[in-house]
């Protein structure tokens, strides 16, 4: 953990997932348009758009796509998942954030093999 970084957040996010990369959710972009969604929405939401209405039109996640997490050496508070049961990219993305920044996670099958994820930080 990072001095910086904080022992627990709150985020929530916008999954872009291509052709076959979210098991059970029949998305029909490819990779590149994937990626061209994912920096148009985080353009949007560092524009100061309705980070809301971009997850419930966009996301393939569930919405809301809020999910609470504890940094790496830190015990879980109810709810919340431990930075190391998410994909990588997410704490990664989410972490370093100010409260009310969004950043984004790329694709990469190691770290991030769902998509690109928009990620604000709420907490």
């Amino acid at each position: 953990m990072a001095a910086t970084e904080p022992e627990h957040i709150q985020v929530q996010h916008i999954l872009v997932g291509f052709k076959d990369s979210v098991p059970g959710k029949p998305i029909r972009r490819s990779k590149e348009e994937a990626k061209t969604l994912a920096y148009q929405l985080l353009e949007q939401a560092q524009s100061g758009a309705d980070f809301d209405a971009l997850v419930r039109k966009h996301t393939d996640d569930s919405p809301p796509g809020i999910y609470g997490m504890s940094n790496r050496g830190v015990t879980p508070a109810r709810g919340e998942y431990g930075r190391d049961q998410m994909v990588p990219a997410f704490g990664n993305a989410g972490f370093p954030l100010a409260v009310g920044e969004v950043g984004i996670a790329d694709y990469d099958p190691r770290t991030s093999p769902y998509g690109w994820h928009i990620v604000k930080r709420l907490k």
